[in-house]
């Protein structure tokens, strides 16, 4: 191999992991593809699969997973569409930075609450929401419709009439707050939805499940951001969201210092 070959296969050659067979029940053509997305991308989040690492070649892969070659090729691109891999000639598939990934495609944001811990995920989605949300709450206090308003407080209202029942409370808060995301008249401002429901799920057991208290002052102050959008008052709106994140997030602080305390009391005992 000369000098310039040498170098070529440094620079393009990452590194290859082997892993130990995984196999996938036996599913059918689109069902089998759908599972493979899933169990790679869950594999690449996690870690099992090294960024800028190369993916064991074809062969290997098929009888890890006992797939099928054209699962696996329908796997492939899904995950390169959602960033994850892409596929060089005569070098094969490997792992993309993961800064190249779409993180807000819903099923990169899924993986992650699978796979990474509430506390290291919650706090990246917060500080994401809250660069959004009281910008979002201001221009929906400015530019909000009847509809947009009727969307928000029917949300609201769910949300009171459901504070003891968690599969609905979560709902309706996500309404609530995707219902604000729309009532900016910014269609771009909806690809967001994904990261704020990803919070809410990361996070649900760690903030609404606190004492009855801080359930209602929280509804409360839902309820105090719906109002001042409709009264269009949007820098009142935009502060009255930041509040609510801030403390939401402390909320979920506070819970998670709470296990650790009861975890180390245990191991302790």
């Amino acid at each position: 191999m000369t000098k310039r070959q040498s170098s070529h296969s440094r620079a393009v050659a990452p590194r290859q992991l082997g892993l130990p067979k995984r196999g996938l029940p036996h599913l059918d053509g689109s069902v089998q593809a759908s599972s493979l997305v899933n169990r790679i991308g869950r594999e690449i989040v996690g870690g099992a699969f090294a960024q800028e690492s190369l993916l064991p070649n074809e062969s290997t892969m098929l009888e890890r997973y006992s797939v099928s070659r054209t699962a696996l090729r329908e796997a492939y691109s899904k995950l390169t569409a959602k960033g994850l891999i892409s596929a060089r000639p005569r070098v094969g598939t490997s792992v993309r930075p993961k800064l190249d990934w779409n993180m807000l495609d819903p099923e990169v944001l899924n993986w992650h609450l699978q796979t990474i811990p509430a506390d290291e995920i919650a706090e990246k989605l917060y500080a994401l929401r809250r660069m959004i949300e009281p910008g979002a709450s201001e221009m929906a206090a400015e530019n909000h419709t009847e509809a947009d308003l009727e969307r928000i407080e029917a949300a609201y209202q769910d949300m009171r009439a459901n504070a003891a029942r968690e599969a609905d409370l979560i709902d309706a808060d996500l309404r609530f707050h995707l219902a604000i995301l729309q009532a900016t008249q910014n269609p771009f401002l909806n690809a967001f939805s994904a990261v704020i429901h990803a919070a809410m799920v990361s996070t649900f057991e760690l903030s609404w499940r606190g004492a009855e208290i801080i359930r209602q002052k929280r509804l409360e102050q839902h309820g105090a951001v719906a109002e001042a959008i409709a009264n269009r008052q949007a820098a009142l709106a935009r502060q009255r969201m930041e509040q609510l994140l801030a403390d939401s997030i402390q909320d979920v602080s506070d819970a998670l210092q709470a296990r650790e305390s009861a975890s180390k009391a245990v191991g302790q005992g």
